[in-house]
């Protein structure tokens, strides 16, 4: 349904992550190489990045394909960042909400983004709204199920999870509700990148003197691309990588 990726390191051109690799979220935009759910990702696209010395995200989104924005080619050529996340979007049902509904969502220090769909959206995850402050729900960034899920791992960030436990504490309970649901989620917060698989691809770079790259498929064809098993929960920093199991949820 979408492709994203999450970058941990040196400073390096956005473009360098993105444009100019032959196999890139550029290009995987019309030509995904792993995408078992939709062909085409030309419903928005969404890139979040981080300056030196302040923890706050910048995010440049668009709900058009990525190929025709005029802007980002001089964006990501000029633009250079030690951390970033990016998607572009296939979006799981048309809808007014567009650029709002793109990835990278933000809060703070944190971006996210959602690969996939919850099955029987909304009405699956009706039980869990029910469990929401009214004024989380009325705060959604878009209606739409990707942002559902970001209020889910927000609200638990807020009080006091850390990555890992938000992400494993929001696929289990929603897996549960909406069986058959994809559940790819991926987060960073410009020194970490916490990502599940659940139901679609996944891959991670690790380069030493580099830094980490997680994404949901290979931008080329070097030798260093790991596959993450279905059902896994992934940390990494720019020296590490980290796979734990995902449970499935008890019935």
């Amino acid at each position: 349904m979408c492709r994203h990726l999450a970058y941990v390191g040196a400073d390096v051109p956005i473009g360098e992550l993105i444009v100019r690799p032959p196999h890139g979220l550029y290009r995987q935009s019309w030509a995904p190489r792993h995408q078992a759910h939709g062909t085409v990702n030309a419903d928005g696209f969404g890139i979040g990045w981080y300056a030196p010395g302040d923890p706050v995200p910048a995010r440049y989104r668009r709900a058009g394909p990525i190929w025709a924005d005029g802007s980002l080619l001089d964006l990501a050529r000029v633009v250079r960042t030690g951390a970033l996340l990016a998607a572009v979007r296939d979006a799981t049902e048309s809808g007014a909400d567009a650029e709002a509904a793109t990835a990278p969502f933000a809060a703070g220090p944190w971006l996210f983004s959602h690969n996939g769909a919850v099955r029987g959206w909304p009405r699956s995850l009706a039980p869990l709204a029910a469990g929401l402050p009214p004024e989380t729900l009325l705060g959604l960034q878009a209606r739409c199920d990707s942002a559902f899920v970001w209020a889910l791992v927000h609200g638990l960030l807020a009080d006091g999870l850390d990555p890992s436990q938000a992400l494993a504490e929001t696929v289990r309970p929603v897996a549960a509700a909406a069986p058959g649901s994809r559940l790819n989620l991926l987060l960073t917060d410009g020194t970490t990148i916490t990502a599940t698989t659940w139901g679609d691809t996944l891959f991670y770079r690790h380069e030493p003197g580099r830094g980490t790259t997680v994404a949901s498929e290979p931008y080329d064809d070097a030798p260093h691309w790991v596959e993450v098993p279905d059902r896994t929960l992934l940390a990494a920093t720019p020296t590490d990588v980290l796979l734990t199991p995902l449970k499935e949820p008890t019935a």
